[in-house]
């Protein structure tokens, strides 16, 4: 399809760089983009324009509409994105069960579908899910985003301590059976893209935490993805941040740490789980330790504070089951990352977009690995919209 690897600049990459600029501006206007708007956003000839236009409507991945209003001239024909043919497959694993979504390339969902299993038959049920889903759909995929817990280079797992898989090279191993390109993504990193995507423009650095089981972060740069050079980036959770007699014993072996006071189970009790529904966690936390609630908020404040003095996010946004503790939690956070430091500028923290699920990040990074384009706002909203 189009290749995001140009490579020298050669007249094909050259021809690819410019498909993608026609095709990212059909998604950013479905339905009202024309060849004409096309050549006046990119200075190409309208020569040029119809011809990239063609070779897309070829390759299914946009298609013609009505009409445009008519500007004095002959009337332009709308070019929208092309949702009959190719699917972005995704996959999120959790330790029980993959929830698996097939979403077509205007963001809308084709099928879903969950399988659970036990530790010892997880691979064969991940093998057999995706078998089912080539024979299903083989012919119409166009790239896979599998979303998982733990650390990843886009191919192999390098660690997941929730799924105990270490150097798995899990993207060839769903490859041969797919026929399609396959991406490995964090879960955080996921939840962070599609946090992301939900404005038109995203500038400027955007700090994204999730707290639940454990505690990780991820930073988006532009709307994209800063990962760091080791693919350990957002590995916060066990960076002290309690000292002194307040530090409680973490489950890595050290005091102190981050995840040892702001994850979920150390303000709620050892009865929360990440399985729990949104009701079962604000039942607990109407029930939890009020002391609990404000070191995890005081600690996880610590955190927000020393690494928005050094990148100077536009917003700190707090997701995963976190949200469901509610205004109360969220006041206390605020409280705790207001200081007088000189030099600095307050940082905005707020809960993550309720209309943005799990599922949708993964599609988005799928999506622009194998096309080089991203949807808009609605478009993701619309690979939002099942439980996933």
């Amino acid at each position: 399809m189009l290749s995001t690897d140009d490579g020298f600049d050669t007249q094909a990459s050259v021809r690819r760089a410019n498909l993608r600029r026609a095709l990212q501006l059909v998604f950013l206007n479905p339905g009202t983009q024309t060849r004409a708007g096309i050549a006046r956003a990119t200075g190409l000839t309208a020569a040029t324009a119809s011809s990239l236009v063609a070779e897309l409507i070829e390759n299914r991945l946009i298609i013609e509409g009505e009409q445009a209003a008519s500007t004095g001239g002959k009337r332009a024909t709308t070019l929208s994105v092309d949702a009959s043919h190719h699917l972005i497959l995704v996959l999120v694993i959790q330790p029980r069960h993959v929830d698996i979504a097939l979403v077509a390339l205007d963001g809308t969902e084709v099928d879903i579908r969950r399988v659970s299993y036990s530790v010892e038959n997880r691979d064969l049920a991940l093998d057999e899910a995706v078998s089912a889903v080539a024979e299903e759909f083989g012919g119409r995929l166009l790239a896979a985003g599998v979303q998982l817990p733990g650390t990843t280079d886009g191919r192999s797992v390098l660690e997941s301590v929730q799924l105990k898989w270490e150097d798995v090279p899990l993207a060839e191993r769903f490859e041969r059976v797919l026929g399609a390109p396959v991406l490995l993504i964090n879960d955080v990193d996921a939840e962070a893209i599609a946090e992301a995507g939900m404005e038109e423009s995203p500038s400027g650095y955007r700090l994204f935490i999730h707290l639940g089981g454990g505690v990780g972060a991820a930073v988006t740069l532009d709307g994209e993805l800063a990962p760091g050079p080791r693919d350990r980036a957002g590995e916060i959770g066990h960076v002290q941040v309690v000292f002194g007699e307040a530090a409680r014993a973490c489950r890595c072996g050290q005091r102190g740490c981050l995840e040892s006071a702001a994850a979920l189970g150390a303000m709620l009790g050892e009865e929360f789980s990440d399985a729990m529904d949104a009701p079962e966690i604000r039942e607990l936390a109407a029930q939890a330790d009020e002391e609990h609630l404000d070191e995890g908020a005081r600690a996880l404040a610590r955190a927000v504070k020393l690494i928005g003095a050094l990148l100077d996010p536009i917003e700190v946004v707090i997701g995963g089951p976190a949200t469901q503790l509610g205004p109360r939690f969220l006041d206390r956070v605020r409280r705790e990352t207001e200081y007088p430091a000189r030099g600095t500028a307050q940082v905005p923290v707020r809960y993550a977009d309720p209309r943005v699920s799990l599922a949708a990040g993964a599609a988005q990074a799928a999506l622009t690995a194998a096309l080089g384009v991203r949807w808009n706002p609605e478009q993701l909203r619309a690979a939002s919209a099942s439980s996933l």
